[in-house]
């Protein structure tokens, strides 16, 4: 099946109800990793919407699905994303596991947004950690890394400046799609705002 067809399966799919999302993940599974960043960076307001409501209890979602047992600690694992805010909607997930952490089973996970108005927001720095009551990830912004990986920008909290009205108070979730792909929603002081974000992780 070309790329085409994929992507036009997978919207006729998003217009089910109920979405099948085995179908759905298989054929993301089929794509190579560029054509999943165009479907992801392709998807509006009304897709993500679907997908996080359907992706909820479909497969568990683990910090090792986000960075594979196989990379190094410290090493980055890149998950290029859409988020669906009215602008700068383009943005990258970094995640590292930390030094220590057994590469199976991590207890938790640092990482930072990389996205154009870094300059003015600030890297964005969170940890991930499971859910402990549903297989799902945590990614609290309230919690800074101990240490940031090589490479990485300098350690800034997400309570002053612009950074308050991007990250601040923030804990989003993220639910599993396919193999590589993860849906998030984001919530402040617990209140979820309406706003998602998709993600695909490099290979």
């Amino acid at each position: 099946m070309t790329n085409d067809a994929r992507t036009d399966e997978i919207r006729a799919r998003l217009r089910e109800s109920p979405i099948r999302m085995k179908e759905v993940a298989a054929l993301l599974d089929g794509m190579a990793h560029d054509e999943r960043v165009s479907w992801v960076r392709s998807r509006g307001r009304a897709d993500q919407r679907s997908l996080w409501q359907a992706a909820a209890g479909f497969l568990p979602l683990s910090l090792q699905d986000l960075v594979p047992a196989a990379r190094a600690d410290g090493e980055t694992v890149r998950h290029f994303g859409k988020n669906t805010l009215p602008a700068f909607t383009w943005f990258e997930k970094r995640f590292a596991r930390p030094a220590g952490e057994d590469p199976r089973t991590p207890r938790s996970l640092y990482g930072f947004n990389f996205q154009s108005l870094a300059p003015l927001t600030g890297p964005g720095y969170y940890v991930a950690h499971a859910d402990p009551a549903l297989p799902e990830v945590l990614i609290d912004y309230r919690e800074l890394p101990r240490e940031a990986p090589p490479g990485w920008p300098a350690l800034r909290r997400n309570e002053v400046g612009l950074a308050r009205f991007v990250y601040g108070f923030m804990v989003d979730r993220l639910r599993r799609v396919s193999e590589h792909v993860t849906i998030g929603s984001a919530a402040r002081h617990g209140r979820d705002l309406g706003s998602w974000f998709l993600l695909t992780r490099e290979p």
